[in-house]
């Protein structure tokens, strides 16, 4: 669809025809247009019941609730562990529980539930501990638990072998055994499965007459918990997770969850956030805690009550989040450096001693930006002959089934994940042994994956039409993110006006068509590309296409629309 010169959306019917564009090349058919323009919970809320364990799960935190147990929840120490932990602390509190929580420390305990924490805590008095967003490959660690006598229930979202871990229940919709319409919500966050188990543990209760005498938790408001762990976790935004996100979005635009507010204001957010806001904005400041500070700093601000808590807390954060992007701007440089040689390899596997464990998984994100290859960075630690891996992958390449692989060949310590992201423990000396086995078991994905990558566009228009107005119309089809991409548009023929590197490695291009508009487009990171050095120094006479993603720039006295610039075609 164009927007012929000089043409604008505001109008209703326009604006109309491209919602439905947009939701029709995502999938949508034309039958259910209007029940994915707007996502709710009703629509695409499935029965809770229908997953394995969902039932047994619920029923034990039940018994728990009503006898007043100790419970622990063990999270992990990224955003979705956070966020999952947070949101049963939470709702445990709601049933009158004030539930404990554990947040391994990721330099020292690594991914995953160790049996010597787990023990520790049934011997401090835990008779039931939850795992969220790990345990379901933590085969040792759980049967220590058991002989130890506490039952552990774990909800993941990780890929799982057939041969499940000793627990009170696993709710994982990701299990091998699972039913199809369980295992269609594979792309669920951990987050979101805490949430359904929350579903299942309220009805439960309910059925038992807890709420007679008690007022019943409100689950709807532990959705902007669930948005936030959804975003940042990469979950495909399609689906649930795309209601899941939507109504938490609305959740959060009240600010009414004292931690969260908090770190809208570290994040200088004063704005309604939308969906990219927690993917680059709130996201990595409560991943920071467990990349480089204390792990359970996420927790704690998520579920504190004191408002000059969450506000130290945010500002500490903050500041872990600078010091996290200096360290991984280190990393970034040196793996970089090892690029040259890994042209014909099907996954970038680099590899470093002294690099920071907790900024690998940035940086292998970058890499697979950078080369369209799936990337797993690994850092070495010389003294124990071993090595932390975290990885990223490119639609139509399942990373995680490929690790959890090469871990059955005895080739890794330990690792696990799911399609797009994995985390691993290697041996050092069986390195080379593994780049091969993942080179060998993924050419052919990545190969396809590859020869199927191409710049879609969803709309093309003149610089006149490039205005705010547009920008709210295309937002109105989000939220936007794995799995449901944001639109893309094509702006032309325009000439470059200037072009320059601001910051540090940001490209700037101010454009004007024919129609006499002018206007911003930046693409960061992109100071060395070839689009780069054509646009400053070979623009000149020349017309262009600019193609990328749409944003409102509100620095200015008014709000402008800009381009977020990805690519560019010479239009003479």
């Amino acid at each position: 669809m164009d927007l012929a010169d000089g043409a604008v959306s505001g109008n209703a019917s326009l604006d109309r025809d491209i919602l439905t564009q947009l939701l029709m090349t995502r999938g949508v058919s034309a039958e259910e247009v209007d029940k994915h323009a707007k996502p709710t919970m009703r629509e695409f809320l499935p029965d809770p019941s229908e997953f394995r364990d969902m039932e047994r799960a619920a029923e034990r935190i039940a018994s728990a609730v009503v006898s007043q147990e100790k419970i622990t929840i063990y999270g992990d120490y990224d955003v979705d562990g956070a966020t999952s932990a947070a949101l049963l602390v939470e709702l445990l509190r709601g049933l009158g529980i004030e539930a404990g929580y554990y947040i391994p420390d990721r330099l020292l305990e690594g991914y995953g539930p160790t049996g010597e924490a787990l023990v520790k805590l049934a011997e401090d008095g835990s008779s039931l501990i939850v795992t969220v967003d790990c345990g379901a490959m933590a085969h040792e660690a759980l049967g220590m638990a058991r002989d130890a006598g506490v039952d552990v229930i774990v909800v993941d979202h990780h890929k799982c072998s057939a041969d499940l871990p000793p627990t009170a229940a696993l709710v994982n919709p990701n299990r091998l055994d699972e039913n199809d319409l369980a295992a269609s919500h594979g792309h669920l966050a951990a987050v979101g499965v805490a949430f359904l188990l929350g579903i299942a543990l309220v009805r439960t209760l309910r059925a038992q007459g807890y709420f007679k005498t008690r007022k019943e938790p409100d689950l709807m408001a532990l959705l902007d918990l669930v948005a936030l762990g959804t975003v940042a976790d990469v979950a495909a935004l399609h689906g649930l997770n795309r209601a899941f996100v939507a109504q938490g979005l609305k959740i959060l635009a009240r600010r009414e969850r004292i931690g969260m507010a908090a770190l809208m204001d570290a994040s200088r957010l004063k704005r309604a956030p939308i969906a990219s806001d927690l993917g680059f904005a709130l996201g990595p400041r409560i991943n920071a805690g467990g990349r480089i500070g204390e792990s359970t700093l996420g927790v704690r601000l998520l579920t504190t009550r004191d408002p000059e808590e969450a506000r130290e807390i945010s500002e500490k954060l903050s500041a872990l989040n600078e010091e996290r992007r200096a360290i991984e701007a280190e990393v970034q440089e040196a793996a970089e450096e090892q690029l040259e040689g890994q042209h014909n390899m099907a996954v970038q596997v680099i590899s470093g001693t002294g690099w920071h464990p907790g900024v690998i998984g940035i940086v292998a994100g970058r890499i697979k930006e950078k080369t369209g290859k799936p990337a797993i960075v690994i850092a070495l630690d010389e003294d124990e002959g071993t090595g932390k891996g975290s990885g990223r992958s490119i639609s139509g390449v399942d990373l995680g089934a490929a690790i959890i692989a090469a871990r059955e060949e005895n080739l890794l310590i330990a690792g696990g994940g799911h399609a797009m992201a994995a985390g691993l423990t290697i041996p050092s000396d069986k390195l080379a042994a593994f780049t091969e086995f993942l080179d060998t078991r993924l050419a052919r994905d990545v190969e396809n994956a590859r020869m199927g990558q191409s710049m879609k566009l969803d709309l093309s228009l003149a610089p006149g039409g490039l205005t705010p107005d547009l920008v709210n119309t295309l937002e109105a089809a989000g939220p936007y993110g794995v799995g449901w991409p944001a639109p893309r548009v094509a702006v032309g023929p325009v000439r470059i006006i200037k072009a320059d590197i601001v910051g540090k490695d940001h490209l700037r291009v101010i454009a004007a068509g024919g129609d006499g508009r002018s206007f911003k487009a930046i693409a960061f990171r992109a100071a060395e590309t070839e689009m780069a050095q054509t646009l400053i120094h070979r623009s000149k006479g020349r017309q262009f296409h600019l193609a990328g993603r749409v944003k409102i720039d509100d620095w200015g006295p008014r709000p402008a629309a800009e381009l977020h610039l990805e690519d560019a075609a010479f239009a003479d």
